[in-house]
């Protein structure tokens, strides 16, 4: 089945909640990037969290995710939008480190322990919405959840987890978002707690056949769960010849001009998912002449 995300309401209304199978996407992300083991779990996990928050934005709006830890990874920078729509990329792909001291993988290890977390939502209006807190944990789920908490205000748990196999491939990888609404119970906040606690990575459970419906349901402990919405989500890029070509004429004539005696030609890479783009001395001629003949 394609990866979709589920968004829900239960224990009426005062705990919102969201949960997603993105194995699919994630694995997109893994063979376009080529990442390794380690690599693939923080930026995957970083996509997972940014494609649950972007399911709280409405459809045309965008957001990016930024993580700037002291780790081997690099800074790994995640766009999505409310219509699960995702791209990512982390600087240094190539991060395999040894599993950590409970056997799992170590993105802590690859992110680091000091850095700044950053969530820049673009809402259509004049300025852009900017958040940032520091890295808490490295291990991302507990870092959106201290951004939630501290930037949004919102008190809330976040889970995202990816499976890798021995061949750096992609087995499963998902979430969950549970989120308090004002006026919940103490007693509805300590039963989640508890279950929280109980349960197993996401990326197992989804391993084992479970939906992120059925797995909200077990999280949430309660069968008085509703679904309010399906959303399928994927890794897309919106890049283009024409975009990068815009980019391009931003460089100059002179530029330009250098581009065609001395490379005879240019290419264009994008950094979200490695497309890449050629062009010509034809190419670079005509846009140069663009920028002379404004």
């Amino acid at each position: 089945m394609s990866d979709y995300l589920v968004k829900a309401l239960a224990y009426e209304g005062f705990v919102r909640a969201y949960a997603v199978d993105a194995t699919e996407t994630i694995s997109e992300a893994q063979r376009r990037h080529d990442t390794w083991n380690t690599a693939s779990a923080a930026l995957g996990r970083t996509m997972i969290g940014a494609l649950m928050l972007g399911a709280t934005l409405k459809g045309e709006d965008k957001m990016t995710v930024k993580v700037e830890g002291d780790g081997p990874a690099g800074a790994i920078v995640v766009d999505s939008n409310g219509k699960g729509d995702v791209k990512g990329y982390i600087k240094n792909p190539h991060i395999s480190l040894p599993l950590n001291e409970v056997g799992k993988i170590d993105v802590r290890g690859a992110v680091g322990t000091s850095g700044m977390f950053t969530v820049i939502k673009d809402l259509g209006l004049k300025e852009p919405f900017s958040g940032q807190t520091p890295i808490v944990s490295g291990e991302l789920g507990e870092d959106f959840t201290y951004y939630l908490a501290v930037s949004e205000q919102i008190p809330s748990a976040v889970g995202v987890s990816v499976l890798v196999d021995t061949d750096d491939t992609i087995k499963t990888a998902g979430g969950f978002m549970i989120q308090i609404m004002p006026g919940a119970s103490d007693e509805i906040i300590d039963q989640i707690e508890l279950r929280l606690k109980e349960t197993t990575r996401i990326s197992t459970l989804l391993d084992e056949g479970q939906t992120p419906e059925t797995i909200l349901k077990s999280l949430l402990a309660t069968d008085d769960v509703d679904f309010l919405e399906t959303m399928p989500v994927q890794f897309k890029c919106d890049c283009s010849k024409e975009k990068f070509a815009s980019a391009i004429i931003t460089l100059g004539a002179d530029q330009i001009q250098e581009l065609i005696d001395q490379d005879h030609g240019a290419e264009a890479v994008c950094a979200f998912c490695n497309n890449k783009y050629q062009y010509s001395e034809a190419d670079l001629a005509e846009l140069k002449q663009e920028i002379l003949g404004e």
